[in-house]
């Protein structure tokens, strides 16, 4: 919902649709310094409609698809294939890298030299802001209409106090706000 259309499962590469703008706050991103990393929770696997290999695929084909719309090259995908619910058992469990924990944040920082108190998760959910705050980002809530939805299932309890630093309408803004406040 951040870099492409969100669907409910996305499991095919004709599914995808990079959103407006998106290519371009990306390239000021990257002009700006900043690394571009995604983070994202990926059910899909733990319900058995996509392996983590297909998984893969898709994410090399909307890195693909950003790069042929103007963007620079996104630097890694980190995913959770975890689901506390998992229609496949070997998924379910409670795992520190499904948000909001912020294991896929500390795992990008870890390999890639990260200094995650000088970076920036962008999300349209309150587990990303959670996962965001977790690891000592600043956090911006992209308002995609998610963010009204009932929380994903977590085992962790969502801080209602929690609020994102930023709160805008979509990933140019949030682009905008960010390199502004680096």
């Amino acid at each position: 919902g951040v870099l492409i259309e969100d669907v409910d499962w996305l499991i095919r590469p004709a599914q995808i649709r990079v959103l407006p703008g998106v290519p371009q706050a990306l390239r000021r991103l990257a002009q700006a310094g900043f690394r571009l990393i995604v983070a994202t929770n990926q059910p899909v696997v733990a319900r058995g409609l996509a392996t983590e290999a297909e998984l893969e695929m898709l994410h090399a084909a909307i890195a693909a698809q950003l790069t042929a719309a103007g963007a620079p090259p996104l630097d890694r995908f980190y995913f959770c294939p975890h689901h506390p619910g998992a229609t496949l058992p070997a998924y379910r469990l409670i795992c520190d890298c499904r948000k909001p924990r912020p294991g896929l944040l500390l795992r990008a920082a870890a390999d890639l030299g990260l200094d995650l108190r000088a970076s920036f998760m962008v999300g349209d959910r309150p587990t990303d802001i959670a996962a965001g705050a977790a690891a000592g980002c600043r956090t911006v809530l992209v308002q995609t209409g998610k963010h009204l939805l009932p929380p994903i299932q977590t085992a962790d309890p969502l801080d209602p106090l929690l609020k994102p630093d930023w709160t805008c309408a979509d990933l140019p803004a949030a682009a905008e706000w960010i390199v502004n406040h680096k």
